[in-house]
């Protein structure tokens, strides 16, 4: 075809296009593709009542939106103000989660360098205000997708320290039996979804356990499947397809879910400042959590160095999520304070900036607010740190003591049914027969 044939062909087709709104809109025509049986079953209404389909037409009327970043509404619920109030129960709790995240990844830091730990370990010091604030005000039936960045979040989560660190040291004993190791962080039993080494990874797995919630509870009817999922990610991760196309279902769906984005400005060695356009005309600063009413959803940005705002702006979200209103962009402004692993050397980030973030710590932040406000005694905060030391140091004796993997255990999920290898002449499973992993056994 020639360039004027190519041109005439486009401008006919805007022709007709033009025209065509213009006849829906005199007609008053709103229409959509029809979604199916189970898109109309899924659909549902605020109200619960399930939505009705629609035919599709041969016309859309044009529609304008004007995107606007705002924060969740408040839930003016006498039980959603009771929850965000600091206790001193409350406050303790999420000074032992914090801290016990800190010296957890401060120890790992020492198993690594004694070459307790092999692989890549990306260590959490510094961001642990979003993981306690955020975790911490789920339910155990609520739900977890992490990143390499996963320790942390796992422990908040309630998986025991001994078996984080066993996985660590790649034992039998760690909650992946060791085979995750530190990227990989997995709990069924408390609802930890996995850590992704690849970027981006963990937010579709999150959106669809979010999927499975609202489908048991808008379609079979489950009305005590109200479980919410939070999917944690970077700011690099905001750049890569996944992170849209999850935006998408989870507000097209009104799933339960929350997006989080630990923003620590660095993706690796490349700055948040140089990978990631402006929103919305922002001229000062690449924000993140602009990008959520595009999609339909609030956008929430929060000072990730203090975790009474984190826990406010998470249970505003959560309450959201689970009384059916849809997802939440939480941008969550947080800092690392080691390198992007500990194989990183950490020199394109400016003395200056580590200062300026150290100084925010969020866990002498926290203290300082318990001791003022009467919420915990120096005795208080003494014990918490005993405890904390001694289940650190317990959870790399357990570790340092527990045994190394079986090889046979290689052969195990491979096959959802481990027939897949052979039955033997005796009955067995061939994996299971003397020297199969060291391939000397008798295979016919």
């Amino acid at each position: 075809m020639g360039k004027h044939a190519y041109i005439g062909c486009v401008q006919d087709l805007s022709r007709h296009r033009r025209v065509r709104d213009q006849r829906c809109v005199s007609a008053g025509v709103n229409s959509s593709p029809a979604q199916g049986a189970m898109a109309s079953a899924f659909a549902r209404t605020q109200n619960g009542r399930v939505a009705s389909s629609r035919a599709a037409q041969p016309c859309r009327a044009p529609l304008r939106v004007r995107a606007v970043a705002t924060t969740a509404k408040k839930d003016s619920s006498s039980a959603a103000a009771s929850k965000a109030k600091l206790t001193p129960e409350v406050a303790k709790d999420l000074y032992y989660d914090m801290l016990l995240g800190r010296e957890f990844e401060e120890m790992c830091a020492q198993m690594y360098y004694r070459g307790k730990m092999f692989g890549f370990v990306h260590l959490y010091s510094g961001q642990e205000a979003v993981s306690s604030g955020i975790i911490r005000a789920l339910r155990p039936d609520d739900y977890v997708c992490s990143t390499y960045r996963d320790h942390v979040h796992a422990l908040s989560k309630g998986v025991p320290a001994r078996e984080v660190m066993a996985e660590l040291f790649g034992k039998k004993t760690g909650c992946c039996r060791g085979q995750g190791g530190s990227m990989h962080m997995f709990s069924a039993k408390h609802g930890v979804l996995g850590g992704y080494a690849f970027i981006g990874e963990g937010i579709p797995i999150g959106v669809g356990a979010a999927f499975k919630s609202a489908y048991k509870r808008r379609v079979l009817g489950d009305e005590s499947s109200d479980s919410v999922t939070c999917s944690f990610f970077g700011d690099g991760t905001c750049n890569v397809g996944q992170f849209y196309e999850s935006l998408n279902m989870a507000a097209l769906y009104k799933l339960p879910h929350i997006f989080v984005v630990e923003n620590n400005l660095w993706a690796i060695g490349m700055s948040h400042m140089r990978s990631t356009s402006h929103t919305l005309g922002d001229a000062d600063f690449p924000y993140i959590y602009k990008k959520g009413p595009a999609f339909g959803m609030p956008g929430v940005r929060v000072d990730g160095m203090d975790v009474m705002k984190v826990r406010e702006v998470a249970l505003e979200a959560i309450e959201r999520a689970r009384r059916g209103d849809g997802p939440t962009l939480i941008e969550a402004e947080t800092y690392r304070f080691r390198g992007h692993s500990l194989a990183d050397p950490d020199e394109l980030r400016s003395k200056e900036e580590k200062a300026a973030y150290a100084a925010r710590d969020p866990i002498p932040q926290l203290k300082r607010v318990m001791l003022e406000q009467g919420l915990a005694t120096e005795d208080d905060i003494k014990a918490i740190h005993d405890r904390v030391a001694a289940e650190v140091e317990d959870s790399v004796k357990f570790a340092d003591e527990s045994p190394k993997p079986e090889k046979g255990q290689l052969l195990e999920n491979v096959f959802a049914d481990p027939r897949g290898f052979g039955i033997a002449a005796d009955g067995r499973y061939r994996y299971e027969l003397p020297g199969f992993t060291s391939g000397t056994a008798a295979v016919s």
